[in-house]
């Protein structure tokens, strides 16, 4: 991946590739099946965050969008782990 792409296309790309990941667990029975939902708005959250980031209103309003941000990654590598 380019070191160099602009944060909203590099979590947009994430975005697919979860929602590709959840499409995979969605078909199988068992866990998988019930975690994909939990993954599915975590994993998307995060480019969404940072695309409203890019409107904000104020440098708060920018870094309070980052923060959530943040905060879905880490839902989102914790539920990747399990």
């Amino acid at each position: 991946m380019n070191q160099h792409q602009h944060i909203t296309d590099r979590t947009f790309n994430f975005a697919v590739r979860i929602v590709n990941l959840c499409k995979i667990l969605d078909e199988k029975p068992g866990v998988g099946r019930v975690l994909y939902k939990q993954l599915i708005r975590s994993g998307t959250s995060i480019g969404a965050n940072v695309a409203e980031s890019q409107s904000a209103q104020s440098k708060a309003d920018f870094l309070s969008k980052l923060q959530i941000a943040l905060k879905e990654a880490k839902e989102t590598k914790y539920w990747l782990r399990i």
